[in-house]
């Protein structure tokens, strides 16, 4: 038993050494690869000064590991086809200047713009899941679902039933959950999806029986599509929870905007998914029952801006910038989660600066204090320079809406904040059209007629337990 006494002896130098090897793999990968000096300090500082746990724990929740993974798989924009890219003119004249937003966004992405589509609002889930399971039944030759909540309540179970059925009828089903998201309902909906026969996978499982997988553990897909026979989509903000269904007086009522798509752009939604699918499974998803052809179904101009820790990175973050560098009248911004950086703080104040009239809509009481108080700890920022805060009463508003100009809007997955913003994979769509921003500005409109305008003086007022628990919370802002 020499050799047990003698790595008895050794092993608190070979502990020692080990912990010097990762502290050191882990600083000069941050110094390498972290772009904010800050966030570089921070971590380097943890993984020298909390021995093996620091290492941990930027292996954990520093580490970008998927956009080097993607692009080895060679999954990423495997799909890609040729749409018009005509851009055409805007309508009505005086909104030439947004052509420049549409520039600048195809300068650092793959997907095109295409004209010819329709987008109709649905609004909570007693609009759109009615609307979704009728396209369901409705299904041909596929499906191809993502969402990244897929509760096991009243309405999952629904979507089990109706995908259930388009699978004895023929149909090509692919379901595709986060992993994350489905620890929010127990048994998780993951059990019906096999018991039934739905061909479905998580997005990056990680557990502690997986522990090689924890530089993934951060990075969430937080994307929600449907698309039916590759020609009709769903997207937008709103999870599958029955929460969602306000007229069923649930114990959680949800808010939220979801959006019936028909056109061209159909194909980039479902491109995306694609993308996700062959990254998660290597199962490549391709030919006319996924992709058909497609034709002319409105007069929206639409391009889907799909964002995310891989090649797509920081793609909705620069839209955002886009779309407030060039607005000239007006900006509405509707959003759960409101945590911006110090560079869209100053283009939200540059806009408003510049005589545009910029209203962000917060719910009054968020599902997630934490982040409120921390949201809250910034509000004075955009408040000084002229924007204005509107909180809308409860229930809790998800949704997620962006308005420039009385022209253009984007609308998706995405939050004004770094999870969204810089760790989550998110799906957005870009659309130009005065008919359909006119549409969402009455949704706007309905909402603000209930809303309170929090003035500068009230975020200013705020006593200092409250102002010192919400400058505390904002510390944590990044990783919210």
């Amino acid at each position: 038993m020499d050799w047990i006494d003698q790595l008895t002896r050794f092993w608190p130098h070979i502990a020692a050494g080990f912990d010097l090897l990762a502290a050191s793999l882990a600083s000069v990968h941050a110094l390498l690869n972290k772009r904010d000096t800050r966030a570089a300090t921070i971590w380097i500082s943890i993984v020298w000064t909390l021995p093996v746990l620091g290492s941990i724990l930027y292996l954990a929740l520093g580490v970008n590991r998927i956009r080097r993974r993607a692009v080895r798989l060679g999954v990423h924009k495997t799909f890609s086809r040729p749409v018009p890219e005509d851009f055409g003119e805007p309508e009505p004249a005086g909104a030439e200047h947004l052509k420049h937003i549409a520039c600048v966004v195809s300068r650092f992405t793959s997907q095109p713009l295409t004209t010819g589509n329709k987008i109709e609002p649905l609004v909570n889930g007693d609009a759109a899941f009615p609307a979704m399971l009728t396209a369901i039944h409705s299904a041909k030759s596929s499906i191809s679902l993502c969402s990244y909540i897929f509760d096991n309540d009243l309405s999952g179970r629904k979507f089990i039933t109706a995908l259930q059925q388009a699978v004895a009828r023929g149909v090509d089903v692919r379901v595709l959950v986060d992993a994350a998201g489905t620890r929010y309902s127990w048994p998780p909906i993951t059990w019906h999806l096999r018991a039934a026969g739905i061909p479905f996978a998580k997005f990056l499982p990680a557990s502690l029986l997986t522990p090689w997988r924890v530089a993934t553990m951060n990075l969430r897909n937080h994307r929600k599509s449907l698309i039916i026979d590759g020609h009709t989509a769903f997207t937008g903000g709103m999870n599958i929870r029955h929460g969602n269904v306000l007229s069923e007086n649930t114990n959680s009522p949800v808010r939220d905007l979801h959006f019936l798509v028909t056109g061209p752009v159909v194909a980039s939604l479902q491109e995306t998914f694609a993308n996700d699918w062959a990254f998660t499974t290597r199962e490549m998803l391709d030919g006319e029952r996924w992709f058909p052809e497609l034709t002319d179904a409105g007069n929206i101009i639409a391009r889907v801006i799909p964002d995310g820790p891989d090649g797509d990175f920081e793609n909705a973050r620069w839209t955002l910038l886009s779309a407030l560098a060039e607005a000239q009248t007006s900006v509405k911004i509707v959003t759960p989660y409101f945590l911006p950086d110090a560079t869209i703080i100053a283009a939200l104040n540059l806009a408003a600066l510049r005589g545009v009239q910029v209203d962000i809509l917060l719910p009054a009481k968020s599902n997630l204090p934490f982040v409120h108080w921390a949201s809250r700890a910034l509000w004075w920022q955009v408040l000084e320079r002229g924007c204005r805060i509107w909180l809308t009463p409860p229930p809790f508003d998800h949704s997620k809406l962006m308005i420039v100009d009385r022209h253009w809007v984007l609308l998706g997955s995405a939050n004004w904040d770094a999870r969204s913003l810089r760790l989550n994979f998110e799906l957005n769509v870009e659309c130009y059209g005065r008919e359909f921003a006119e549409a969402m500005e009455q949704v706007i409109s309905t909402k603000l007629s209930g809303a309170k305008e929090v003035t500068l003086a009230e975020a200013d007022g705020r006593s200092m337990p409250v102002k010192l628990l919400d400058a505390g919370a904002r510390l944590f802002s990044p990783y919210l």
